[in-house]
């Protein structure tokens, strides 16, 4: 799905947007690879930065995980797992990480979420992940970058 022009929106507009993207501390290996045509998008718009695997209760940095078994609609249906590189499950943080920013965006009347690629919390392809999945199962209009 092709995202919306923000700019052409109500400024009342609220997005919420994946933390990394926008530079904070928050990617996996502790790295800062700000994606500035994310700034351009929301350029004159309320956003939020948010992230699940933070939120979840995992530190940065910390180890890459993958999703075992599935996708993001697995892991929440307790078919699939979300297993670090070194071997512990941390399936328990990538939910409730998904519960919080599904509670962000109720709380916020959110319009749009733009999420990291090929994240296992956040992609949308080339796998569904955890927060992606609970997103849109709960209607939000949810975009890769």
């Amino acid at each position: 799905m092709q995202s919306p022009n923000i700019k052409n929106n109500k400024a009342e507009s609220v997005y919420l947007v994946s933390s990394c993207l926008v530079g904070l501390l928050t990617r996996y290996d502790g790295k800062i690879k700000t994606m500035p045509e994310v700034f351009d998008r929301l350029a004159g718009a309320n956003w939020i930065p948010i992230c699940p695997e933070q939120l979840g209760g995992l530190a940065t940095p910390r180890s890459p995980a993958d999703l075992v078994g599935g996708d993001g609609h697995d892991v929440l249906k307790g078919k699939a797992r979300v297993i670090t590189r070194d071997g512990h499950d941390v399936t328990a943080n990538f939910i409730r990480g998904a519960e919080q920013v599904l509670a962000i965006a109720r709380g916020q009347a959110v319009t749009a979420i733009y999420l990291k690629a090929r994240s296992p919390s956040c992609g949308l392809s080339p796998i569904m992940g955890v927060t992606a999945a609970l997103l849109q199962d709960h209607g939000f209009r949810v975009y890769q970058i």
